[in-house]
């Protein structure tokens, strides 16, 4: 028996365990998160007798008389500071890290009311935040410190909620004060718990399954093997090749194959069976690379053989026009695999639902992907299975593929009951997609003047065990492997190779990330040649409104890289240790692919629900939907609801990805919108429309990769960027600046937060960020990634470019993506200024953040 004071009352546990688990599982406090349980994010941090603690770490034996606080302990007029402030300043995103930084905040401004914001990002240093870099968070902090010290009352927030507004986004409140609902949160009477058991090799024969002494196991409800499987074995988005669990017989291909589906009613109960499940295996020699895999006497990893797809992109001839150029580079690149990193661990629960059909609560990136994965491998018809998203705690690409959903489905088919399955961070590390290891060989050539003439490259990327999103990947890294530059000679021949390592899927970037490192890197050999600045061959080369891009497109007349390369000029041609870079990325899924966003917006109770099947994973998609109706509509905010992506009442808008969403489904709730006006400009009130729908969409028409057009229309859209990295005298990186070309702010303040986080987060890939394996074994934990720190940033500048007068959303372009593209091949390009030292591998080599874990 431990008693303490938790939020002034007192409490007992009845035995010792983590202080985490007490607070969330019996004490039911979700504010509380459960990030890593390691000791290294900070999503479980509470305050204990005045100083900011992670839950994880502590146990209730060591809490005997001491006072514990979380956020449902703090004043009504903290509360309300803090909301505002976090609120306000656009310091929300995906929100899951949030209140562990309200913890943090209220232990530090408790001491010190008028922290520096040296002081402030010192009190951070234990909480992690993978979306926002950090920047406003201590904008908020600093505004609650304000507020506090002068005693100032909250201000009311006047927002019409038109396009250009910095609107708060509209779950900034309930994030920020732990409220708001992620499926780990969720609690049903009577659910179970379940959990895979999975291979112990990343490549072995599963030659016998025995599971008669798991099932026997008190409180066991059941174990489930592939003949449990009614419907399809193998899921994917696109190639089904990704195995539910692996049979008998069948080899595995990496360390997170699940073989064995375990559901108990306690989770202690959970992992002492799951110890009991036999597997004899015979270990095989694990495919550790592309080079391996593509040897003739390879084994196979897939029927199909060990290449997934190859991509070749002519346009032109290069091989005559690097003949004849005045100027030629050719240099070998490498990037690693990295880790998403989101601070939610991936989780989902089922139950039964309706007559024998499923409802699975999400935390992914499209709820119809999920239902009609889950629907094939259940045997079920599409309507039979209800997917419905809650909150989601990051994704940047690493929450489109299958990895609790089906498991959960499956269990909840068989039991008949409601299963939580969720990934311990160890679990996440080694099972979901990451960015793919890529290498490069890519020869660049110019012109006397350092016009550019023509490309070739050879692009190898490891795509893992599975499929997942390798092949539109590779094709982002061959379609935009030239850059944002007016010339049209191209040679790019792209593979993507299955191995035994853990898959490559989507990842913040989708392979431009990989390819515009090895292209940027060239041009400023190019420009050294030339004798002109890496700034000037960029000017020079910068695709202008009417010009032609590498792939053939007309760059439109909202092309706008010239005015980022111009908003950066004066303080890169400053600064001694300055490097730069530019990139270009698409807006939708593109290159002949049907792309479609819909909404629906119903009319109840005299409001407007918004109904799409959008996912908001921190980009802020229903702010985004609630300023298109408040520009489109004149309608108050306060007269709108989103709803959550449901697949039995939101239209099908796709997967959030490919930074489409602002447009595809912006776009479609405009169009839903200007009916809701014309019925209203009738005369009508929102109260006369009771029960009324308005359904908008927005289809794009492209042309498909590699098409005989001469000026094929690969995406409807594409922003544009230049990033300037600046060191000081010492190598450490001391600004960011990030000019980018979104067409049109929706909301200046969110999409400021957007260009912060994608630069903190690329700041990471380029420095400090790696995913290591030993014969396809990851080693990483959470605190190992070399993920940046609010004590490790330096000053970010957000520069944004509003030129796109087009009518499709506004002329808002996607920016979720562009905003980590460029920062890497800047801050080498900053290096190699500094020292000359040429560095071609990802993170560098040999600079003063190198042995920082």
């Amino acid at each position: 028996m431990f008693e303490f004071i938790l939020n002034n009352e007192k409490v007992i546990a009845a035995e010792n365990k983590k202080l985490l688990q007490f607070l969330r599982e019996d004490m039911n406090i979700t504010s509380v998160k459960n990030g890593c349980s390691e000791g290294a994010c900070g999503t479980c941090m509470v305050i204990v007798d005045g100083q900011a603690k992670k839950a994880c770490v502590l146990t209730t034996q060591k809490l005997i008389g001491k006072n514990v606080i979380t956020i449902e302990g703090m004043s009504e007029r903290e509360r309300d500071v803090y909301a505002y402030a976090f609120s306000s300043q656009g310091a929300v995103q995906c929100g899951f890290c949030i209140p562990g930084m309200v913890i943090s905040a209220k232990a530090l401004l408790d001491i010190n009311n008028n922290p520096t914001e040296s002081e402030i990002k010192k009190a951070l240093k234990g909480n992690i935040c993978r979306c926002t870099g950090y920047v406003k968070i201590i904008k908020a902090i600093e505004l609650a410190a304000k507020i506090f010290r002068e005693n100032i009352d909250v201000p009311k927030v006047a927002c019409k909620g038109l396009i250009g507004e910095n609107l708060p986004r509209i779950d900034a409140v309930s994030k920020a004060l732990g409220m708001a609902e992620y499926v780990d949160d969720i609690r049903i009477d009577g659910m179970i718990y379940g959990s895979a058991v999975r291979t112990k090799y990343p490549r072995a024969l599963v030659k016998k399954i025995d599971i008669e002494d798991a099932k026997a196991y008190p409180g066991v409800v059941a174990v489930l093997t592939s003949k449990d499987i009614p419907g399809t074995i193998k899921v994917g988005h696109l190639k089904k090749d990704w195995d539910t669990l692996i049979p008998e017989g069948e080899i595995t291909r990496y360390l997170g194959d699940a073989i064995v589906l375990v559901a108990a009613e306690t989770k202690e109960a959970l992992e002492e069976a799951k110890k009991l499940v036999k597997i004899d295996y015979e270990e095989l020699t694990p495919i550790t690379c592309p080079e391996e895999a593509l040897k003739e006497d390879a084994p196979k990893i897939h029927e199909t053989g060990n290449v997934l797809v190859n991509e070749h992109l002519v346009r032109g001839n290069a091989d005559e026009k690097i003949k004849n150029s005045k100027y030629v580079v050719t240099r070998k690149y490498s990037t690693p695999f990295t880790e998403h990193a989101f601070l939610e661990p991936e989780c989902a629960v089922a139950g039964p639902h309706g007559e024998d059909g499923i409802i699975i609560y999400s935390s992914d990136q499209g709820v119809f992907a999920t239902q009609h994965e889950c629907a094939d491998m259940l045997g079920l018809p599409y309507e039979k299975v209800r997917v419905i998203n809650k909150m989601v705690g990051g994704g940047f690409g690493g929450k489109e593929d299958m990895s609790v959903q089906h498991h959960a489905a499956l269990l909840a088919y068989h039991t008949k009951k409601f299963v939580k399955v969720l990934l311990t961070r160890k679990e996440s590390i080694i099972i979901h997609p990451k960015r793919h290891a890529v290498e490069l060989e890519l020869t660049t050539a110019c012109d006397e003047d350092g016009y550019l003439t023509g490309m070739k490259a050879k692009i190898i990327s490891d795509t893992g065990a599975y499929a997942s999103l390798g092949g539109p990947v590779l094709q982002r890294l061959c379609t935009h492997a030239a850059g944002p530059y007016n010339y049209q000679d191209i040679d790019i021949d792209g593979t993507a190779v299955y191995t035994n390592n853990p898959p490559g899927g989507a990842f913040r970037g989708f392979g431009v990330t990989q390819s515009c490192f090895a292209t940027e890197c060239n041009i400023n050999l190019l420009a050294e040649k030339v004798g002109i600045s890496p700034w000037e061959i960029r000017y020079k080369n910068a695709v202008r409104p009417g010009q032609v891009l590498p792939n053939g497109q007309i760059a439109d007349e909202g092309t706008a890289i010239v005015e980022t390369l111009e908003a950066v000029k004066e303080e890169y041609e400053k600064h001694p240790y300055a490097g730069i870079a530019c990139a270009m990325k698409n807006s939708g899924v593109g290159v002949g692919i049907p792309d479609i966003g819909r909404c629906r917006l119903v009319i109840i109770d005299g409001k407007v629900h918004i109904r799409t099947s959008a996912s908001c994973i921190g980009q802020g998609m229903g702010t985004v939907a609630t300023q298109m109706i408040c520009e489109t509509a004149k309608i108050s905010p306060d007269l709108i609801v989103h709803d959550a992506p449901d697949t039995f009442l939101t239209p099908d808008s796709g997967n959030t990805t490919a930074s489409r969403q602002t447009v595809f489904t912006g776009e479609a709730t405009k169009v839903a919108s200007k009916k809701l006006k014309e019925a209203l400009d009738s005369g009508k009130t929102l109260a006369d429309l009771e029960g009324e729908e308005f359904y908008g969409e927005y289809a794009s028409v492209t042309d498909k990769m590699g098409c005989n057009k001469e000026n094929p229309i690969s995406h409807v859209a594409y922003g544009y960027a230049t990033h300037v990295a600046i060191l000081n005298e010492d190598g450490k990186l001391k600004k960011l600046i990030a000019a980018h070309d979104v067409g049109r702010a929706v909301n200046p303040i969110s999409l400021e937060g957007q260009i912060e986080g994608g630069v903190v987060m690329s700041i990471g890939y380029a420095l400090t960020e790696d995913y290591p394996l030993e014969n396809c074994i990851p080693k990483a934990k959470y605190g190992t990634l070399g993920l940046f720190k609010s004590i490790d940033i330096p000053e970010v500048k957000a520069i944004v470019v509003e030129k796109n007068k087009s009518d499709l959303a506004y002329g808002a372009k996607g920016v979720g993506e562009i905003t980590s593209i460029p920062t890497a091949p800047a801050i080498q390009n900053a290096y190699y200024v500094y020292d000359n030292e040429f560095r071609t591998k990802l993170p560098l080599a040999k600079t003063p953040y190198s042995k920082k874990k």
